[in-house]
């Protein structure tokens, strides 16, 4: 009784304080009060869970997260379902107890949870939240003050695999550790067999790609390499090779979105995606691989893709001073290098780097970016931030000339000299997104 009381005690409480957060415009409201809820009710989530009716989905993976749970909750809303879901990807503890603080009420049920998680968090949040459904998107180097190698990454997944007996995993097959994560658990594999491009910026990256041995020591090889290490791999030691996909996919990328081709049950279906770039690709495809898996048909996913908009900073378009603007986070080597590639040279740049906890104190991996795809950028290269240097000394040694580097560390003005000059394309860190976002 004493549990519950604390329980109904704090929504009560984060609702009075969500309040006066946004009355005093202190925060951006996606983890204080979640923050809140658990010191006053440490095992807030575990009480939150009789108020999911028919299924809890979560997401994790380096990059794609906040897109492909996204992409999930929208395919779910479009087939009528109830849903809660951390929308704005506070993806730790607090950000999803501030969800559940501000979405349940006494006597209402959701009939879906799609809850995207940090994959360090993951194990966490199993502790108090078991999950019927875990879709891993991908495994790339992330901030190594923060993660350390992907082998300490993959650890933390596969641990809070172990706690959950009747999970289901949908896997990206052409991820060679991801597609480790099936040995104790029912699996279902998604990836693309043929990519093809009919784009105008280069589909290439210079970016370099981590080597992966398999489980006999040998080195992985490729007969198909799509970008970092997606693709077809094998092993020609031991014949280790990729898994045979459930839900295999052609792809074919144009400059602002791409027609995926999914083969399910012998049949074959033609999905268009308003999404730029492979990468965003692949995160749409593990949500009509989710969307199949659950009994939905090709015409209830479509009409979620037609409807769906790219949400906080992950391809999100905006009107700032009378312009258009795009804003799409970068934070680690392979999400950003991909980014890139789909970057408008003819737009004016501004580039917002911080080194705040949740940037990652690390800025090594700028390094490891591919900003050369920015040589040729035609207007405005602003850097901004609190790392607005050493995003400028990585541009002058991607090759464009200093007098196209404008320094400027305070980030609204670095977006109003951009903006107001034209078109703009906006690449954030995250603390640096959630300062746009706050506005």
């Amino acid at each position: 009784m004493i549990r519950k009381l604390k329980f109904y005690l704090s929504l009560i409480i984060a609702r009075c304080a969500y309040l006066g957060i946004k009355l005093l415009n202190r925060s951006s409201g996606t983890s204080f009060v979640g923050m809140v809820v658990l010191k006053i009710c440490p095992d807030f989530l575990k009480h939150c869970s009789k108020y999911i009716r028919k299924r809890m989905v979560t997401i994790t993976g380096t990059n794609g997260k906040s897109t492909t749970s996204g992409l999930i909750a929208h395919i779910l809303e479009t087939a009528n379902q109830n849903v809660v879901h951390n929308l704005k990807g506070a993806n730790m503890l607090t950000g999803v107890a501030n969800v559940f603080a501000l979405s349940v009420e006494p006597f209402k049920r959701f009939d879906y949870a799609v809850i995207e998680s940090d994959e360090a968090y993951l194990t966490k949040l199993y502790d108090y939240m078991k999950s019927d459904y875990l879709v891993v998107t991908n495994l790339f180097r992330d901030q190594l003050d923060r993660y350390g190698e992907l082998n300490t990454t993959a650890g933390f997944i596969k641990n809070a695999i172990d706690k959950n007996p009747d999970l289901k995993l949908i896997l990206n097959a052409d991820d060679p550790i991801v597609a480790t994560f099936d040995r104790t658990k029912y699996a279902v594999y998604y990836g693309f067999e043929n990519v093809e491009y009919d784009c105008s910026y280069e589909h290439k990256s210079n970016a370099p790609s981590e080597v992966f041995n398999c489980i006999c020591g040998q080195e992985l090889k490729y007969s198909k390499q799509f970008f970092a290490q997606q693709g077809h791999y094998y092993c020609p030691k031991c014949g280790y090779k990729r898994h045979k996909c459930d839900y295999p996919a052609d792809v074919k990328v144009y400059n602002d979105y791409s027609v995926i081709t999914v083969q399910s049950r012998e049949l074959s279906f033609e999905f268009k995606v308003n999404l730029a770039g492979l990468y965003n690709a692949y995160n749409a495809l593990a949500a009509i691989a989710f969307g199949f898996e659950t009994g939905l048909n090709q015409e209830e996913i479509q009409k979620a893709l037609d409807t769906y908009h790219a949400i906080f900073g992950r391809t999100e378009k905006r009107i700032i001073n009378g312009n258009p603007a795009i804003i799409q986070l970068i934070k680690n080597p392979t999400g950003a290098s991909e980014v890139l590639k789909t970057v408008d040279l003819n737009s004016n740049i501004v580039i917002a780097i911080n080194d705040n906890y949740a940037d990652g104190r690390d800025i090594s991996w700028l390094w490891d970016s591919d900003f050369e795809q920015l040589k040729n950028a035609e207007k405005l290269v602003i850097t901004s931030g609190t790392r607005a240097n050493d995003m400028a000394t990585r541009l002058k040694y991607a090759g464009i000339p200093q007098e196209k580097i404008i320094v400027e560390p305070n980030l609204k003005k670095a977006i109003d000299k951009a903006t107001m000059a034209g078109k703009t394309t906006i690449l954030p860190s995250y603390t640096a997104l959630l300062k746009i976002e706050k506005g």
